[in-house]
Order: structure tokens, then C-alpha cells, then sequence
């Protein structure tokens, strides 16, 4: 347990200090969304892009394991709708401040609920703690993970969120499903990230090289990833807590992020050992990182998301807080009952 402390203490501690120095002004909050515009077009990208170009292509994308992950995504996302949706909120919806429908949760904050509780934090923070714990092979089965949320959980749940206004202005149901899906995909793929894994990926396939100058920069780039990534994490969730509208009651906040914290990573294990038993190839390594990555707290940028789609950024501002500062013990336990911290 020593050794794995020495390793998440410090990343937990970047994560306060971001939300401590946002609380206390001394990093002012208009300059947070330009700190997390660096961290995700600049420096993320890059130390994605050199973890890609490290290491063979069947090691940075596994298809066993990425459907694995992408199948309990699914599951927790409809696992989370069923437990959180209220049908008599969308009604009440009508006529009330957005992102409010009295006490229920709608189906647009239930849809962001889910995508809480389905999409870890592994661009800003799992990558690099994951690294750190296991070495550097676990980028890939991580990378992997990102990939899924990026494009198939994030937009599955942005558009369940949308679906109910397009229905609203009189589409037909399935058509404005449709829309909405479209319109998600078309913001999942103008995000650098998985961009920048599949440029990494196709320069270890062909054995390029950057130019001296380039690769340099490069390295720079993805050296600060890390701890501004962890500072603006902290930051991130200041802000969101600032602009929130609502206060939500933990009952609304706790048993979602249990679901992030347990019942994602329980079920990664689950699935990844019933497989097995299966006869489906699936490696103790990946699955320990498959099931760490599910452990993490929630994507900070979420809370970016929901405020911009007009949900209820408190509750999941709120979720969001409560899975990264529970994080710390129950990841940890969990890495310790996996073995993880050794390598």
C-alpha cells in the first residue's frame, strides 16, 4: 500500500492544489477555460501522440479489450438511466429555469448523470497514473479506453440528453434521435485527442520520425501534461461549482458516483473474467488496467459539457467532486487488492 500511496498522494495533492488555488483567486477563474484549451489542444495531444508512436499498434489497440470496456460503458450508461431518470421531471421541465425540473431528473440531466458514471478521467489523469502505477504498457489498454469514451460514450449520451428538445420543436422521435446522435459524433470527432493517438499510431506503423525541432517541442509539450493536467482538474471543478444554479441534495450526487467508483470497475471485472471463462482471450494485465481505469473519478470535463448543452451543471459538478475526493481511498484499495504499484 506504501508504494501505491507514494503515487496517488501526489497526483490527488495536484488536484486540490488546482481547486485551492481557483477558491483562493490566486488563479483567476476566466483563466481556467484557457488552462484546460492548453492542457486539451496542446499538451494532452502530444503526450498522447508520443505514448502511441512508443509502442506496436496491436498493443495500443486491442479489440478484445476495447469492446470489453465499450460493453460495461453501455451498462452503466443504461444501469444510470433507469436508476436516476424521472419520467414526470421532462414535464415539469416546461416552463422552468433549464437544467431545473424540480426535485426529478430529467432525462437531459439523466443522460449527463450517466455520462458521469460511465466516463472516467483517464485523459487528464488516468493515463499518467496509470503509467506511473503499472509501467509504461498500460498506455495502451488506457488509450484504448479513451478512445471509447470520446466517441461512443460521450456521444450516446449527449444525444439521449438532446433527444427530448428535438422532440420538443416537433421532430419525430427517431429523427431527432438521429440528429442528435449526428450532431455528438460530429463534436466527438473535432476532439484533438483521438486524433493525436491515431497520428502516434501511424507514425510507429511506418517507423517515422519528427524532425529534431518538432520532436522537441513535442516532448516539452506532453512533459507538462501531467501536472497541469492534475492543476487543472482542481480548477475545472472550482469553476464548475462556482457557475452551478442549483444545489443538489447528495441523494442525487452519491449513489451516482458509487456507481462510477464500485459498480463501474466491479463490472469491468466481472465481464473481463465471465469472458474468460468464456474462452475469450483476455490478458490479467489489460483487464487490471481496464478495471483501474473504471475506478477513476469522473471527467472533469463533463461539467464543461453540461454547462454548455444547458443541463444541470451543479449535480454533476457536485457527482464530479464527490468521485475525485472518494477516489483517493477507494482507487487506492483497489490498486493495492490488485497488486498494481510494482513494476
Amino acid at each position: 500500500m506504501q508504494a501505491i500511496l507514494t503515487i496517488t498522494i501526489p497526483f490527488f495533492a495536484l488536484v486540490l492544489c488546482g481547486y485551492l488555488a481557483a477558491r483562493r483567486g490566486l488563479l483567476p477563474v476566466d483563466a481556467v477555460p484557457g488552462l484546460n484549451a492548453y492542457v486539451l489542444f496542446f499538451a494532452l495531444p502530444c503526450m498522447l501522440f508520443r505514448f502511441g508512436a512508443s509502442m506496436p499498434f496491436a498493443q495500443l489497440i486491442d479489440p478484445v479489450l476495447i469492446g470489453l470496456y465499450a460493453l460495461c460503458a453501455l451498462v452503466v450508461v443504461a444501469f444510470t438511466m433507469a436508476a436516476t431518470w424521472d419520467r414526470r421531471a421532462d414535464t415539469l421541465a416546461a416552463g422552468i429555469a433549464p437544467g431545473s425540473a424540480g426535485n426529478g431528473v430529467s432525462l437531459q440531466n439523466a443522460a449527463f448523470g450517466a455520462l458521469v458514471a460511465a466516463f472516467p478521467n483517464t485523459g487528464f489523469m488516468g493515463v499518467p497514473l496509470l503509467v506511473a502505477l503499472l509501467g509504461a504498457p498500460a498506455a495502451g489498454p488506457v488509450i484504448g479506453t479513451i478512445l471509447v469514451d470520446l466517441v461512443l460514450t460521450s456521444t450516446l449520451c449527449i444525444a439521449l440528453s438532446q433527444a427530448r428538445l428535438g422532440a420538443e420543436v416537433g421532430d419525430a422521435p427517431g429523427s431527432s434521435m438521429a440528429a442528435a446522435i449526428a450532431r455528438s459524433l460530429r463534436a466527438a470527432l473535432t476532439n484533438p485527442l483521438p486524433w493525436a493517438i491515431a497520428l502516434g499510431a501511424a507514425t510507429a506503423a511506418t517507423d517515422a520520425k519528427l524532425p529534431g525541432p518538432i520532436e522537441t517541442m513535442v516532448r516539452l509539450l506532453a512533459d507538462s501534461a501531467t501536472p497541469v493536467a492534475l492543476f487543472t482538474i482542481g480548477a475545472v471543478l472550482w469553476r464548475a461549482g462556482l457557475h452551478s444554479h442549483t444545489r443538489t441534495p447528495l441523494r442525487q450526487v452519491l449513489p451516482v458516483a458509487a456507481i462510477k467508483l464500485l459498480l463501474h470497475p466491479l463490472l469491468v471485472l466481472g465481464a473481463g473474467l465471465s469472458a474468460r471463462a468464456l474462452g475469450v482471450s483476455v490478458n490479467d494485465f489489460g483487464l487490471t488496467v481496464l478495471v483501474l481505469a473504471a475506478a477513476l473519478p469522473s471527467a472533469s470535463n463533463v461539467s464543461l459539457l453540461t454547462e454548455r448543452y444547458g443541463a444541470d451543471n451543479g449535480r454533476v459538478a457536485r457527482i464530479i467532486m464527490a468521485s475525485t475526493a472518494l477516489a483517493f481511498v477507494t482507487f487506492s484499495l483497489l490498486a493495492w487488492w490488485l497488486g498494481a504499484g510494482i513494476h
